[in-house]
């Protein structure tokens, strides 16, 4: 679990991020999970934005990536989900 100086400290480092999946009326499903897996072991820190038309509760799909990719939930805000993960091979942010 993180704690809230690096759930802040992980928020400032998102700020500039585009989110780069888009969650829309299918919800989630496993080839969603995969790709986001992948990109949070490149990244470390990503951003979701979730659809007018999703169907799911954004707090629903936070919680099913979270799960499925193993990640960290840092924040869900507006209808954005940031998510962190430590990568194994391309460690590159130092949590304070």
């Amino acid at each position: 679990m993180l704690t809230g100086k690096q759930k802040r400290f992980l928020r400032s480092k998102a700020n500039p991020i585009q989110p780069i999946f888009q969650v829309g009326k299918g919800g989630v499903n496993s080839n969603m999970v995969k790709q986001i897996e992948d990109a949070l072991e490149a990244r470390e820190l990503i951003k979701v934005s979730i659809l007018q038309n999703c169907e799911q509760s954004k707090e629903d799909v936070a919680q099913t990536l979270v799960k499925g990719a193993k990640a960290n939930l840092v924040q869900v805000i507006g209808n954005v989900i940031i998510l962190y993960k430590e990568s194994k091979e391309n460690k590159e942010i130092v949590l304070p």
